[in-house]
């Protein structure tokens, strides 16, 4: 998504969160009042929104001056950024701003650890986000995880061939469902969920480029790698592990021996991280 889009997005949220004007400050914030502010950060995690953040207060006429980057460690009591500007404009765009920050920081966060913990067991494992974000929100919180260093897998429908269990059902059989797929969308790169060892073999025999074992265990997995590397087609799929992967049990799907694990715990269960607006003096 591009810069302008987000921009668009946030003048929705903006428009949103003012209604018909923010009624308080105009009863008794005089127009012409300048002030210095500070945004600061009440827990330690990973920081992420300081460029949808500086969007935010651009479009009420606030000055922003980041004092830490998207992706940066921060600790509790760091001010992160600085602004200057019409006190009504800072006001305007403050419960928006934070939002975002505290929102898309603490998916930083989550996702920063599930990839501390998986790398201890594979190094080259890829931590992954799956499209259980809130509506309308999919841009930031994907983004969020890119900051911290994930990758974002799907944004909408339209990006990939991903053939599910409900597609499979329609459909009949994983063979049938890889061969329409690869009729219609000829240079996409076709993924396919399965839920049994044996599965992974007939998606791999079949063709699709990734499998993704959907709510396996580890050890399901390292049997479906056996069966893989039995045939010599272990080399030619990449294997995604998927389905109730969070902080508890990353380790061990890391060290099943999977190329990318997609988790919606970053997203969907993560805690936002606490952050305030702070107004220091006039100006």
């Amino acid at each position: 998504m591009t810069s302008a889009l987000a921009r668009k997005k946030i003048r929705e949220m903006l428009a949103e969160d003012l209604g018909l004007g923010d009624v308080t400050s105009k009863a008794i914030v005089q127009p012409n009042i300048r002030v210095n502010a500070e945004i600061i950060t009440k827990q330690a995690g990973v920081l992420a929104g300081v460029a949808e953040a500086t969007m935010v207060f651009e479009e009420t006429g606030v000055k922003v001056r980041a004092l830490k980057s998207d992706g940066a460690d921060i600790k509790a009591g760091d001010v992160i950024i600085r602004l200057e500007g019409p006190a009504r404009g800072i006001l305007a765009a403050e419960r928006v701003a934070l939002n975002l920050l505290m929102r898309m920081s603490g998916i930083a966060t989550a996702t920063r650890e599930l990839i501390d913990l998986a790398r201890r067991k594979n190094s080259k494992v890829v931590i992954a986000a799956t499209r259980k974000t809130a509506p309308l929100l999919t841009y930031f919180d994907k983004r969020a995880v890119v900051v911290a260093g994930g990758e974002p897998h799907r944004y909408r429908l339209s990006d990939q061939v991903l053939i599910k269990d409900n597609h499979l059902r329609l459909v009949g059989s994983v063979v049938e469902a890889v061969r329409r797929a690869r009729k219609v969308a000829r240079r996409a790169k076709v993924e396919v969920e399965v839920s049994k060892p044996e599965e992974v073999l007939v998606a791999a025999k079949a063709g699709a480029d990734t499998v993704m074992l959907d709510n396996m265990k580890p050890a399901d997995i390292k049997r479906a790698i056996r069966l893989l590397e039995r045939e010599g087609l272990r080399s030619r799929v990449l294997l995604e592990a998927s389905g109730r992967i969070d902080t508890s049990n990353v380790g061990d799907f890391a060290a099943a021996g999977v190329d990318i694990i997609s988790s919606s715990y970053m997203t969907m269960r993560a805690p936002a991280l606490d952050m305030s607006l702070e107004i220091r003096a006039k100006v």
